[in-house]
């Protein structure tokens, strides 16, 4: 049975070192996805599927999952500025339950508030069109939330 968490030195003891993370940032109409290198250094945002079903969803992630050898799977928790959790904290937990029954594998709950806005705050300072941040505004998010969590994960390792 896959594990979740809320913390990263928890996490951080489930996943075999040397492998790479995926890093989604789980809206309403899509997923953005990153990946990072086995060392663990670079998120590197790769796509954003449209959702359909769950069923669609989980395979392309399952895809994913085993095309990149992905170990473990940072999760962006959608928290209220306040830090409270709200319908979609609720939705996303709900998500992983659903995914981990159908994939053994552990999930990092990653505290996602503003990733969004840096993403698009970064795009725009790279004098990205608006059409063109609406395509990759979900993946670039996603490598948000997974560069935060590498980052975190380097400093336990480095103590």
């Amino acid at each position: 049975m896959s594990q979740m968490f809320e913390g990263a030195e928890d996490f951080v003891q489930s996943i075999p070192a040397l492998t790479p993370l995926m890093g989604l940032d789980l809206g309403t109409k899509t997923i953005g996805i990153a990946i990072c290198d086995a060392f663990r250094s670079i998120a590197t945002p790769r796509e954003t599927i449209r959702r359909k079903k769950f069923g669609l969803d989980a395979a392309r992630l399952e895809q994913l999952i085993d095309d990149n050898n992905i170990t473990g799977l940072v999760l962006g928790m959608p928290r209220n500025m306040d830090g409270s959790e709200g319908p979609r904290c609720q939705a996303t937990r709900a998500f992983a339950r659903n995914f981990t029954a159908r994939r053994d594998i552990p999930i990092l709950f990653w505290d996602e508030r503003l990733s969004t806005v840096a993403a698009e705050r970064a795009l725009i300072e790279a004098d990205t069109s608006r059409a063109k941040r609406a395509l990759v505004i979900d993946h670039v998010a996603a490598g948000y939330i997974l560069q935060g969590a590498l980052d975190r994960l380097a400093h336990l390792r480095n103590g």
